[in-house]
């Protein structure tokens, strides 16, 4: 193609990607960040010995691609782990996912999760999960035990919003679904069977997860932090910046800022295209990160929760993914809640809140001595798939691709995405560019 001027709004994983990819194709590019450095959310910050990431931020790989170019990136400065992970039920832990490790449940619990899944059985599984809402699959595929034991109450605790206002479409490889000899075998005794696309992780050894953003960072060329955009004129095709009032001309924008944020950039954005945006919907998180003066042996990398009288619905151990992370003799540990406009949290006390929890689930003792802390609001965590989302989102595409704006990662191309799929989201946003 004739040279074009492409600028990228953000600097996360997917923009970072991005503009490696066109570099790479020798295809100049300017990229704008609004923070001070480079990363989005794939940050870590390093406190009094600690270093926390911005919650959970793993790597998981199904394509060779992404692994090789992770790998080469890091050099040698990436060890994988075998998934521990364990859900919180019944005043014990089981390991994880529910439906396939009944062990050590009370056995009444045991019968009505076993009896609802041989009925799913008997009735047939669904085939077709575009024509259901969440909690009509949940209750076709593992009937009503697993259901309401488990797959109902953490899904509303983490969504925010009850499981039949949830369509199906972010489900793909996301929930395992074990057979009825894979559920017996974890019935009869703790299986060692492990599931889903999380089984094995990757992370860095030495570093938190920062070192992927930093490694793409230190290959750019043009990449200009606290550039935060205060509007985008998709006529005149150019950006106003916040900092300094300049005007940056573009021919094509890959944007990775959050989509509905979009409509509040895009200078004269038409009222039909508006209430697209409108129709938007995501849950937040509120992210505590914790220093503790004491050693923990379990090894487990996270747990679940789905109870409501626990405030958190994931809390993960940084120092079990490196012993970097933490000093000697100290752990250190994430703690995610999930909130939204249906469902809010007070955060003045929600700290507090967090803290007592702990107690209760056992995590914490009264003697535990909390060294640090450190708080990350995440203000767009999941886009949530209600029954608007599909027609939303293609309309607004529509719109920003026919003006030269290619929706790019996570969050610009609102999508429920691991790490692996915003690194190769950047990749893809290239093509563009042919």
């Amino acid at each position: 193609m004739a040279k074009k001027r492409i600028l990228i709004l953000g600097a996360g994983l997917s923009g970072l990607s991005a503009a490696w990819h066109l570099q790479k194709k020798g295809i100049d590019c300017q990229i704008f960040e609004k923070e001070p450095e480079a990363g989005g959310l794939c940050l870590s910050r390093n406190i009094d010995g600690f270093t926390f990431d911005c919650a959970g931020h793993l790597l998981h790989f199904k394509q060779p691609y992404a692994f090789n170019l992770i790998k080469s990136l890091l050099e040698n400065n990436l060890a994988e782990h075998q998934r521990s992970s364990w859900i919180y039920s019944f005043g014990t832990y089981i390991r994880y996912p529910f439906q396939a490790n009944l062990y050590g449940l009370p056995s009444s619990i045991v019968k009505e999760c076993l009896m609802g899944f041989i009925g799913a059985l008997r009735d047939g599984q669904p085939q077709n999960k575009k024509k259901l809402n969440f909690l009509k699959w949940i209750n076709l595929t593992f009937g009503s035990g697993i259901a309401k034991y488990f797959m109902i109450p953490y899904n509303n605790k983490f969504w925010t919003i009850p499981p039949e206002e949830l369509t199906c479409e972010w489900l793909d490889g996301f929930i395992p679904v074990p057979s009825l000899s894979q559920i017996l075998e974890g019935t009869i005794e703790e299986s060692q069977r492990q599931f889903g696309y999380n089984a094995r992780f990757w992370y860095p050894k030495t570093g938190g997860i920062n070192q992927i953003s930093s490694a793409f960072a230190g290959q750019l060329k043009n990449l200009y932090t606290g550039c935060e955009v205060k509007e985008i004129d998709l006529t005149r095709k150019e950006i106003k910046l916040c900092s300094s009032g300049g005007r940056e001309k573009f021919d094509y924008l890959i944007s990775t800022v959050p989509l509905p944020e979009m409509s509040c950039l895009i200078k004269g954005l038409p009222n039909q295209i508006r209430s697209l945006f409108r129709k938007l919907r995501w849950n937040s998180v509120f992210n505590l990160n914790l220093g503790i003066e004491k050693k923990d042996l379990s090894g487990r990398h996270w747990l679940y929760f789905s109870q409501e009288d626990l405030c958190f619905f994931r809390i993960g151990f940084f120092h079990n993914f490196s012993s970097y992370l933490a000093p000697d003799k100290m752990s250190s540990l994430y703690i995610e809640v999930a909130y939204s406009k249906d469902k809010p949290i007070d955060k003045i006390n929600i700290v507090s809140r967090i803290k007592e929890d702990l107690k209760k689930a056992g995590i914490l003792k009264e003697s535990d001595r909390i060294s640090c802390q450190h708080i990350n609001d995440i203000k767009y965590a999941y886009p949530i798939y209600d029954s608007d989302y599909t027609m939303a989102r293609k309309g607004i595409f529509k719109y920003l691709m026919q003006r030269n704006v290619v929706p790019c990662g996570r969050y610009g191309s609102w999508r429920y995405m691991s790490m692996e799929d915003s690194i190769l989201g950047g990749r893809d946003a290239v093509r563009h560019f042919k």
